[in-house]
């Protein structure tokens, strides 16, 4: 079926991709689309290719029709009236190296860092840019031609409201279906959740089946089971000074609920531990086999899956072998999406791999990189060679095959073609098949509307199929029925700036509160992490004693723990050789870590609430978590020396992690406790 999925729900201004969903190449030509509602005022129109773009024009429904070869598709477009405002970015000229550049130019997420698109304007002594930008975080960077290197950038929050969160709910009793939304407010906005709005919208390809329509009593809609043909699935937005992401809850004729937004419950009490391929296995060259044999080190230590960086045919294996030099032989440059790299094995010794993880208790991640392949992949080198079926494989800027900040040697894939969608829809199908999971390496490059399909081909082969997104900064909208974990962002430069002196630990709250803001619902699992594979390591940056309690604070807070390959035991390059001989206390520390979360449903599944604390300068910082009635409190200290911590309840003096007793002293409902780098302590409240 070609019907392209889901509602869309936007901003007045956004770019909404519309596309077939399986869709026939051979076909092509059979595929267009109309406009057939809009608000009034409205100027917005469409071409006539297969893939289109709706720009919504006037805030309203939008109806939007796609012809194709098994019949006509309506979808549903809610466009918002949004929210902007001015911000101006500014460097000193003196902080970029411009005397011999043509152009300065800008590069941030605001224009998906494709170089030559803004022009940064000299202002005196100064590169600035101004412009008008939804309320949130950004990094502009100011970029002398395309050398990042010499570039400065400056960091700006656009003040303003915060999104509205909601979360669905549905139930069915005595012939009833009811579906119930749960809007919250921005945290800082002045609303409650009674100021806002929900808005209900049936899924346009249930619409034909199902007898009826919805009847809505504010933040609740009804329906007579009866009424439902196969299914039925409903996506509701809370809306007030903005509007929320979406969230949906489905219902099938016999009365079964599902809720597709929700990650598997397995993922919500996973430990995820991430490698660099061709590192993992130390001074031993790495291959399937040898990483096969190294299995059970996982078991031990405790981690439920394993990322892998990524292990098909690619270019960087090949050429950089011997040094470090443009990140090593990392793979995100592919050749072959269908053949796993000569160098690592075939890919029936991958499977083999695969099942001894899954006899030992470890899921296998996939590191899908579809955002963009090598310069030298056949498609590619047919593009630049002027074959014209390959050329819109490509999308091409100047004669160049564009791409983001200045990695020319790996072009962006045009999504806008039906050959690549086909063509990387197999790949997804491939590889699904084989693996427990999908690591989506620049998620942001893609669209959402292809996200939206890997979901639903993915879940419906494997419903606990696990789909993280690299969307760097996190985007909310990609938790609408796209990706069950989120890079934790904020957290990780929180983490950066705590351990380098350049904030106080107290700022890990402030990070923590993000999620929330930025408009995550609560549903939405982040992941916490200290480093990646992109990253310098913590340790080497910041210092043992930050180390440890950054990474405590990953398994303490709410969400998925990572652990990246040599974190354990104390590695200071972020891509060489494991050191399986390294510190052996350190690997000690997270191996207590892990278990004493898998132990703890509190750790796993409680809320983070706010304690009374205080201590002497800047390195520290508590908090609790709580769950049916059990409270742990939680105080961590990112200096070099002990501190005392004093927090305005009753603790008991035992270390949940390290089972050590914990110098305390209680006063006048007080504890004061001597922190080294963490302490998790029962509360007795």
């Amino acid at each position: 079926m070609h019907h392209p999925g889901p509602p869309r729900f936007a901003a007045v201004g956004d770019d909404v991709e519309l596309a077939p969903r399986s869709p026939d190449t051979d076909a092509s030509e059979d595929y267009s689309w109309s406009v057939v509602e809009a608000p009034e005022g409205s100027e917005a129109a469409l071409g006539d290719a297969a893939v289109e773009h709706l720009v919504p024009d006037e805030p309203g429904v939008y109806g939007v029709e796609l012809d194709a070869p098994d019949g006509q598709h309506r979808l549903t477009v809610r466009a918002f009236a949004g929210e902007r405002h001015p911000v101006r970015f500014e460097v000193d000229a003196d902080e970029v190296a411009h005397e011999d550049a043509d152009d300065v130019w800008v590069s941030s997420s605001f224009n998906e860092h494709v170089l030559g698109t803004i022009r940064a304007s000299r202002d005196g002594d100064a590169f600035v840019y101004e412009t008008e930008l939804p309320p949130g975080e950004y990094k502009a960077i100011f970029v002398p031609d395309d050398n990042y290197e010499d570039a400065a950038f400056e960091r700006r929050r656009v003040d303003g409201s915060d999104r509205p969160r909601i979360s669905l709910d549905a139930a069915v009793e005595d012939g009833e279906v009811r579906f119930e939304a749960t809007p919250l407010p921005g945290p800082t906005n002045d609303e409650t959740a009674a100021d806002l709005d929900v808005e209900f919208y049936v899924d346009d390809r249930d619409r034909a089946s199902f007898e009826g329509d919805l009847a809505v009593d504010g933040t609740v809609a009804t329906c007579d089971l009866d009424a439902v043909g196969d299914q039925l699935r409903v996506h509701a937005v809370a809306v007030g000074k903005r509007h929320s992401v979406a969230d949906t809850a489905a219902v099938d004729a016999d009365g079964a609920v599902d809720l597709p937004n929700d990650a598997p419950e397995w993922i919500r009490d996973a430990t995820l531990y991430s490698i660099f391929t061709r590192s993992f296995t130390g001074e031993v060259d790495a291959s399937f086999e040898a990483i096969e044999q190294r299995v059970p080190y996982l078991e031990w230590l405790g981690v439920d899956a394993l990322w892998m960086t990524p292990i098909v045919e690619a270019y960087s294996p090949t050429v950089y072998t011997d040094g470090w030099e443009w990140g090593g032989p990392h793979g995100y440059d592919t050749l072959d999406y269908f053949d796993t790299a000569s160098d690592l094995g075939t890919v029936e010794e991958f499977e083999s791999l695969v099942e001894t993880c899954h006899d030992h208790g470890v899921k296998v991640i996939f590191d899908l990189v579809i955002n963009h392949t090598s310069r030298h992949h056949p498609a590619s080198q047919f593009a630049d060679a002027g074959m014209a079926e390959y050329r819109e494989w490509y999308g091409f800027e100047d004669g160049e095959p564009a791409h983001y900040f200045n990695w020319r040697s790996i072009p962006n894939l045009n999504y806008d073609s039906l050959a690549v969608r086909e063509h990387l829809l197999d790949v997804v199908d491939f590889w699904a098949e084989k693996v427990d999971g999908f690591r989506c390496d620049v998620a942001w490059g893609v669209p959402h509307g292809f996200w939206k399909e890997v979901r639903s081909r993915t879940k419906a082969g494997d419903e606990d199929f696990f789909l993280l997104d690299e969307s760097i900064p996190r985007d909310p909208d990609a938790h609408e029925l796209e990706f069950d974990v989120h890079y934790d962002t904020p957290l990780y430069h929180a983490f950066r700036d705590i351990g380098n002196g350049d904030e106080p630990a107290s700022h890990l709250l402030d990070a923590m509160r993000e999620d929330a803001r930025q408009g995550f619902p609560p549903h939405a699992v982040q992941m916490r992490y200290v480093e990646n594979h992109d990253e310098d390591r913590y340790v080497d940056e910041c210092g043992r004693a930050a180390h440890e309690a950054a990474v405590a604070a990953t398994f303490a807070l709410p969400g998925m723990p990572m652990v990246y390959y040599g974190q354990e035991t104390g590695m200071t390059h972020f891509r060489e050789d494991m050191d399986w001989g390294g510190d052996e206390e350190l690997t000690a520390l997270h191996r207590d870590l892990i278990a004493t979360r898998d132990d703890s449903e509190l750790l796993r599944r409680g809320d983070l609430v706010d304690v009374e604390w205080s201590a002497p300068g800047d390195r520290a910082v508590a908090f609790a978590r709580e769950h049916e009635g059990e409270r742990v409190v939680v105080a961590l200290n990112f200096g070099d020396e002990p501190v005392d911590v004093t927090l305005g309840e009753h603790v008991d003096d035992t270390d949940l992690v390290t089972g050590d007793a914990v110098p305390t002293d209680q006063e006048n409902g007080e504890t004061t406790v001597t922190v080294e780098s963490f302490a998790l302590l029962e509360s007795e409240q």
